[in-house]
């Protein structure tokens, strides 16, 4: 391996085992070392299973030794998220009311298409308990710390995914969104996290929380995100709600040209406080757009913050997820968790509709506005990473986790593609993300304007201090 100061991504990877300067089993070595030395104090990951990677890998690197790999990801290091099974390992999502004992003999989709096309899957990241908040602690496996600073979030409930890419504990990995838990943490974590059309990646079993829960790929670079993305959207038997595997290569379509596209550009929705550096980043990412060439325009989209709908659809998903487990385990839930479900419990089934009328509502007022522009422009999330080991930012002023992360959850309401792509670092180091929002199916378009941002604003040169 080159320097392992400098983070290789896995497009630079499967390159480099082409042309036989780099090999899986070198590249996993590596990975493993950094998780070694650095997973104790940032807590990416809640499991590892450094023989069978190794094993993995050395089959990989015979593949390639006779020019024959089997997929597109063949002996990449990859990471996956505690909330998928995983076959001989058990996903336990952050909680001690989950058997560990019990048999783990499936494979959701998303691990089943990784290791089809021959990812070196090196272990599983952890989550808060059932993916419920947006950082990343739970009761089982304690709180996840940022690689920028250990003493700060990495944001969540991907936030073990998003740390262990930015670690270079792994060059890929694959989280749930289901109101915002890839692109937070990318966003905190300074890496690109998407959260594509609901559907485009198919899901086994089924998200407690519906159809607001999406897998997202997690990585380096965008190239790297369109990369897992061909091998994450093939089709699996099991999601009756999966859209087709769409035609072509994202690794193609997110090079398009984006030169006269038009974007709005809303640094607040309307009505939403943003830290001032973050807005100033973010300020300078849509200005980077307008200077190559997209028609950049200052517009909200006029909806007024969803929050109780949103409350509605999360807080049900979370009851119905925790009636099943056995009452006596119950006292060792998450004490927010367990708030949740008991809110969740009182809403009733007109509730659910209501909330669910006001999603479709938003729904409408979303297509009818990318009638008019092509993406949104946003910040991700309107402050940088906060002190580990909190729900909310300390001081008293957010109640819940959506009070402060109000630019995500409305685009998991409405389905809709929605990336974060780093804006830069504030003056004390912290990450700042951009979000760019498409309408529904138009994930190709939302990556060519992130790649776009990437290429005349790169980001790789900046790493966290401790990489």
């Amino acid at each position: 391996m080159p320097d392992e100061n400098v983070l290789p991504t896995a497009t630079e990877l499967v390159a480099g085992y082409s042309s036989g300067e780099l090999s899986p089993v070198d590249a996993t070595a590596a990975a493993l070392r950094r998780i070694e030395a650095e997973n104790p104090e940032l807590n990416c990951y809640c499991l590892v299973d450094a023989e069978m990677a190794m094993a993995q890998a050395k089959t990989s690197a015979e593949r390639w030794d006779q020019g024959n790999p089997i997929g597109l990801l063949d002996g990449v290091p990859t990471s996956i998220k505690d909330m998928f099974l995983t076959e001989g390992w058990p996903t336990l999502r952050g909680s001690r009311c989950i058997d560990p004992q019990q048999p783990w003999d499936v494979d959701s989709p998303v691990t089943a298409r990784l290791r089809e096309h021959g990812a070196v899957l090196l272990g599983k990241t952890t989550t808060p308990e059932l993916a419920w908040k947006a950082v990343t602690d739970s009761p089982l496996t304690g709180v996840t710390r940022n690689p920028w600073n250990p003493a700060l979030t990495p944001g969540g409930s991907s936030g073990g995914s998003a740390a262990a890419v930015a670690a270079g504990m792994g060059a890929l990995s694959v989280g749930t969104d289901g109101g915002g838990s890839v692109r937070i943490p990318a966003s905190f974590c300074g890496i690109v996290g998407f959260k594509p059309t609901y559907g485009r990646i198919p899901l086994y079993p089924a998200s407690p929380f519906g159809s607001l829960s999406h897998a997202g790929p997690m990585a380096w670079s965008v190239d790297d995100v369109a990369l897992l993305l061909d091998v994450l959207v093939l089709s699996d038997p099991r999601d009756p709600t999966a859209l087709p595997p769409p035609v072509g290569s994202y690794r193609e379509a997110v090079r398009r040209s984006v030169r006269g596209l038009t974007a709005a550009f809303s640094p607040t929705l309307g009505y939403v406080e943003v830290d001032p550096e973050v807005a100033q980043l973010v300020k300078r990412a849509a200005e980077t757009l307008a200077e190559i060439g997209l028609n950049v325009e200052m517009a909200d989209p006029g909806f007024q913050d969803p929050i109780d709908a949103f409350d509605v659809l999360w807080s049900t998903g979370a009851a119905k997820w925790i009636d099943r487990f056995p009452a006596e385990r119950t006292p060792e839930l998450d004490p927010g968790l367990a708030e949740v479900w008991r809110r969740g419990r009182t809403f009733s089934a007109a509730d659910y509709l209501d909330a669910t009328e006001q999603r479709m509502a938003l729904g409408i007022q979303m297509g009818l506005f990318h009638e008019q522009y092509d993406v949104l422009i946003t910040p991700t999330v309107p402050l940088p990473a906060f002190e580990a080991g909190h729900d909310v930012p300390p001081g008293g002023r957010y109640q819940s986790w959506p009070n402060w992360t109000p630019f995500t959850y409305p685009f998991n309401l409405t389905q809709q593609p929605a990336a974060t792509v780093p804006a830069g670092l504030t003056r004390d180091g912290r990450p700042v993300g951009v979000q760019v929002v498409g309408p529904r199916h138009s994930d190709d378009l939302v990556l060519a304007v992130c790649r776009a941002l990437e290429a005349a604003q790169p980001w790789q040169v900046a790493t966290p201090p401790r990489a």
